[in-house]
């Protein structure tokens, strides 16, 4: 009897579990699920439930010029940047795993500070040293400091991946005539190639939402999408921003898809 009640009260506790879980999800999913069908509505509003549903809002902002300039530049700001922390976080993952230096310690901590120093203090460090050097409202500044900001994430990433792997196999490449080099690229990246891939996923995504950083490096010519989003919610309601949020949804959703798909390929076995 009393075992009877026992495993009654772990399947009440269970269930209330699972609904206070699906609950908190709803609450965390509702603000980006609510913006998918009012990006549908007219260009004359911006409500939910839309009164009329069409493709208005899509329309406005592939054929504006106000719109498209800051998607492109996002797209060639968060390019340059995957590519760019990309060959810096291999290289760096490796040397960090597999050796052991003077200053390892404090390299680590320098690489890592953007992590955990607030992203407001850091783009104003960003900003003032930038002024300095004249690369405000400049492509190239934003670049930069993307990269600066998404080093991390990229460098954690890869360097799992290099943990995962037999440095048995790249002894015995070297003992077998290989120098470090070739090494590095007949042995070490085929192996690394799931996830310097989602590694990158993680930069472009990160830098392409990126907005604090944008905001204080922006000029008239350099306005990022997410600024100019941020922008028209300040100055204007303007519906288009839904028709923006949901394309900028769809895309985390796909890179989230496609990291978890490297993930798996990561950790099933050879």
């Amino acid at each position: 009897m009393a075992g009877h009640i026992k495993d009654e009260r772990k399947t009440a506790y269970r269930w209330l579990g699972t609904v206070l879980a699906v609950l908190v999800y709803i609450f965390l999913l509702a603000p980006s699920i609510i913006v998918i069908p009012v990006s549908f509505g007219s260009q004359y509003e911006l409500s939910f439930p839309p009164k009329h549903y069409s493709l208005d809002l899509y329309r406005i902002f592939f054929s504006s010029e106000a719109w498209m300039q800051p998607l492109l530049l996002s797209l060639r700001v968060a390019f340059a940047t995957t590519i760019i922390s990309s060959i810096i976080a291999v290289p760096a993952a490796y040397a960090i795993v597999r050796f052991e230096f003077l200053g390892k310690k404090l390299l680590i901590g320098l690489i890592m500070s953007p992590l955990v120093i607030p992203s407001v203090v850091f783009a104003l460090g960003v900003y003032l040293y930038f002024s300095y050097l004249r690369l405000t409202g400049t492509t190239v500044g934003l670049i930069i400091a993307h990269t600066m900001f998404v080093l991390p994430y990229t460098l954690v990433i890869i360097s799992a991946g290099i943990q995962k792997l037999d440095a048995n196999l790249e002894f015995g490449a070297m003992l077998m005539g290989a120098g470090r080099f070739r090494m590095m690229m007949t042995v070490v990246l085929p192996q690394l190639y799931p996830s310097i891939g989602a590694g990158a996923l993680f930069a472009f995504l990160i830098s392409f939402d990126e907005v604090v950083i944008s905001w204080f490096l922006a000029g008239p010519n350099t306005t990022t999408l997410s600024v100019k989003m941020f922008s028209a919610i300040q100055w204007e309601i303007s519906p288009v921003i839904a028709a923006v949020s949901t394309i900028l949804t769809a895309l985390s959703l796909v890179v989230c898809m496609i990291n978890v798909l490297l993930q798996k390929k990561t950790e099933t076995p050879a």
